[in-house]
């Protein structure tokens, strides 16, 4: 999979659902940043051969984007937004490092060392986010951004624990496997959910920092960021209604519940 192929890809997946909330002219930027998103994740997890030079590529477009004239057509498209939103190159940077990290490490010890893996792989995004809506420079939905987008990745790392497992990896802390007794991550037992559970309530208590970016944001836009959480909360509902059965599906909600969440927020 060449990075042509990879950014082809990237662009045609589907944005998610909460985008069509956000104004009409900021859309196309967030179109933009969750291109390169999917184009990172795409070269660290998909890509063949060395994902590490696919990376290191990558950076050097990020760094054409600031300083030059991009060649891949992702990037190309991303170009105009930094420019416009004036958004800080960490944040896409971080999004890098997390799959270099991804090439190098299988496993973590605790949930400080998960949540710091999350700095890297969740946490920017939703600072890009409030990037390109002028919100970039208020400490206060920061945090709450980083609290919103670690959640949504550990509810991530909760549904994905057979995809990680064939791509080598595990996302939940070893000294809580350790702690709920469980033996084997790939099959159910009562051990697992037990453990699934518990990360669930943890991701619950970092999503409830949608109502507090809701609230500081305000207005619909306030609304719209505010639904991404909505969502996680929806795929924890659904890991539940399924029995927290990780194996024969990927439980995850409905686009008719996601709709009814959009509409919520829509009008609420």
């Amino acid at each position: 999979m060449d990075p042509a192929e990879v950014a082809s890809r990237a662009e045609t997946e589907n944005f998610p659902i909460a985008s069509v909330l956000f104004p009409r002219a900021v859309r196309p930027h967030l179109r933009a940043v969750y291109g390169f998103c999917r184009l990172v994740d795409m070269l660290g997890d998909e890509a063949g051969g060395d994902r590490l030079a696919l990376l290191d590529g990558l950076e050097r477009e990020l760094d054409a984007c600031y300083d030059g004239t991009p060649s891949w057509q992702v990037m190309a498209q991303l170009q105009p937004t930094i420019q416009a939103c004036r958004l800080d190159r960490d944040p896409f940077w971080r999004l890098i490092e997390c799959n270099r990290q991804d090439q190098r490490v299988a496993a973590y010890e605790t949930w400080a060392d998960v949540k710091q893996y999350c700095t890297l792989s969740a946490d920017p995004v939703g600072r890009l986010v409030l990037g390109v809506v002028g919100k970039a420079g208020e400490m206060a939905l920061l945090a709450a951004s980083d609290d919103v987008c670690t959640g949504l990745q550990l509810v991530n790392f909760l549904q994905d624990v057979p995809r990680d497992l064939e791509l080598g990896r595990v996302y939940l802390p070893a000294e809580e496997i350790r702690r709920f007794g469980v033996t084997a991550l790939d099959r159910p037992s009562p051990a697992l959910r037990a453990l699934l559970e518990f990360e669930a309530a943890r991701a619950r208590g970092l999503l409830a920092g949608g109502e507090a970016l809701r609230r500081g944001i305000g207005g619909r836009l306030g609304r719209a960021i505010g639904l991404f959480a909505g969502g996680g909360l929806a795929a924890l509902d659904a890991l539940d209604e399924a029995g927290w059965d990780i194996f024969t599906q990927r439980p995850r909600p409905s686009k008719a519940r996601l709709a009814r969440a959009a509409v919520r927020a829509v009008v609420s």
